[in-house]
Order: structure tokens, then sequence, then C-alpha cells
């Protein structure tokens, strides 16, 4: 069943830089700063219901208006999910990497980045959270990886969905690793490298069977070391596999934009 949370005193004002002036935070934003922190620091959990419209009222000392207002910031961050007309109130939604990677989609887009540019950037991102994940020595997460590429990595080859499989075993891998700041960074690029990584196949460098098993070697290779805890190896034998697959996926393909792959 969710649950609802006794609530925490609200945060006293401070003053807000807006240009050269400085203002004080309405009555609005300190209600929704507080509400957020209790999110921050888990005091309200995903699913979580807030107290009914009355209790926060009278806890905040705010009228419907306001209170209403501070759910909306919630709301529009993200933080919680409002169903009009149902009498459960709103709903805390922790929001994952997915919060940020469409605006960062758009961003490039918008900046004419190329698909060059964020294959660099992945190859920035996920040697580190390889050699962070082989320090860890975090059998079970080998394991995952392990069915991974047992199950789902071959399965995509036959259906001609590799692309999405092997971006799954990509993205899974940071998240395994333990640092938030590369999962963050790793979801923004998930959705246009897939989509990269699936035009390239299709419209131009199709892979052949005997670069499905090398692929399948490489990443075999990679929980081998991960499994030894050479941490400085897995990270090396990564960085040259991301290396290799960027030249490959970009022949032909080296100026094109982020917005002619996405749409």
């Amino acid at each position: 069943m969710p649950r609802t949370t006794p609530l925490a005193p609200m945060m006293g004002a401070s003053a807000v830089m807006s240009g050269n002036t400085v203002r004080s935070p309405k009555t609005a934003e300190l209600v929704a700063g507080t509400l957020r922190r209790m999110v921050v620091d888990g005091q309200l959990k995903d699913g979580d219901f807030l107290p009914n419209e009355a209790e926060l009222m009278s806890h905040f000392g705010v009228s419907r208006p306001t209170l209403r207002e501070a759910v909306r910031v919630l709301e529009s961050e993200r933080l919680v999910e409002v169903r009009r007309g149902s009498r459960t109130g709103a709903r805390v939604r922790v929001p994952g990497a997915e919060i940020v990677a469409r605006p960062a989609g758009l961003l490039l887009e918008l900046s004419g980045a190329t698909i060059a540019d964020v294959m660099t950037a992945r190859s920035g991102i996920e040697p580190m959270a390889v050699r962070l994940l082989t320090e860890a020595g975090d059998t079970a997460a080998y394991d995952e990886l392990e069915r991974t590429l047992a199950e789902d990595v071959p399965i995509g080859w036959d259906t001609g969905r590799l692309a999405e499989t092997t971006g799954e075993f990509h993205r899974r891998m940071v998240e395994l690793s333990g640092n938030a700041t590369l999962n963050i960074m790793a979801g923004m690029l998930h959705e246009i490298t897939v989509r990269h990584t699936a035009f390239a196949m299709s419209e131009s460098n199709p892979p052949s069977k005997a670069d499905y098993e090398k692929l399948m070697r490489s990443y075999r290779r990679l929980l081998q070391l991960m499994r030894s805890g050479d941490g400085a190896a897995a990270e090396a034998h990564w960085r040259k596999h991301l290396d290799t697959a960027r030249g490959l996926l970009l022949q032909g393909l080296e100026t094109v934009k982020v917005r002619d792959v996405m749409g």
C-alpha cells in the first residue's frame, strides 16, 4: 500500500538572485522546496502519496492556491504525479536518467552536434564506469551482464534488434558501476547512441556474422577482465573496443547531425 509521510518543518526563506536584483522566494517555492528536500532525503519515497490538501495547508499555513502552485512546481520537475479528479492526491515519482535525456537530446539537436560528438563522449564515460565496476568486485553484477550476453544479445541479432540489446548492455553496465553522475550522463546519451547504431547498421554498415562474433568475443573478454579484478586492463580494453566500434559505425557518417538521426 502506498504510504503518506509525516511532514517536515518548512525551510526558512533565503534570498534568490534574479539578474542584478535580490528577491525573497515566493511562499509556494518554499513549500515546494521543503517537499523536494523530503524526496531527496528519502523521507518521501517513490510511490508515496503526499498528505491531503487540508493537512498540507494547515501544516504550512498557506492557502489552497499557494499549495497547488507548489505542487505544480514539483509536477513540472517530474517529482510528483497528479491525477486530475482523483481523491488520492499527488504521488511521488522519483525520476531516473530519462528526465534529462529528452531535453539533452533536444539541446544537442539545436546545437548542431554530430553523432561523432556523441560517440566520443560515450568513450569518455563508459571506460571509467568499467573500471569502477571491476574494482567493486560485484559478482552478481557480472552474472547479470553475462546473462544479457548469453540471452538478450543473441535474440537481438536474430531479430534485427542488435543495436537495442547491445545498447541496453552498455546502459546497464554503467548503472551497475554505482556512480550516479556517470549513470545520468550515459542515460542522456543512451537513446541517441542506440538510434545512431540502428541507423548505421540498417542504412550504411550492416554487421556481418563475422562482425557479430567479433563483438561477442570482445564483450566476453571484458567480463573476463572484470572478474579478474584488473580494473586498468578492463578500462583499457573497453576504451579500445569503443574506439574501434566508433570508427566502424561512423564510416561515411562522420558529419551526420544528431537531428538527422533523431527525426
